[in-house]
């Protein structure tokens, strides 16, 4: 897998995305849980920025119409989204996050 680095894990606040852009593709970065997660940042549904939302219980939900999905899996929690949306593997070294735009799902 090709990992590209996103950003510095010191940058992350607990339950609070940061967007960034890896390859020309918006990726939200989500400290939640213990863990980092790398998401689309694109909502299925609507066409916007996720990272504009808010996190809780692992689940980013879109500021536009309240379509939540899994951070583990890019699941939809409920309508009106219906397609998931892609996350990426991601690693830490040190202080670095890296992703891989290698969809897990």
């Amino acid at each position: 897998m090709n990992y590209v680095k996103a950003c510095a894990l010191s940058e992350l606040e607990e339950d609070t995305p940061k967007r960034v852009e890896l390859d020309g593709t918006p990726v939200s970065i989500v400290r939640a849980e213990g863990e980092v997660f790398a998401i689309n940042d694109i909502c299925s549904h609507a066409n916007v920025s996720l990272s504009e939302g808010e996190v809780e219980d692992c689940m980013i939900e879109c500021w536009l119409h309240g379509s939540a999905f899994d951070l583990r899996t890019g699941k939809p929690s409920g309508l009106p989204a219906t397609r998931p949306v892609p996350v990426y593997p991601v690693k830490i070294e040190g202080d670095d996050v890296f992703v891989s735009l290698t969809q897990e799902s």
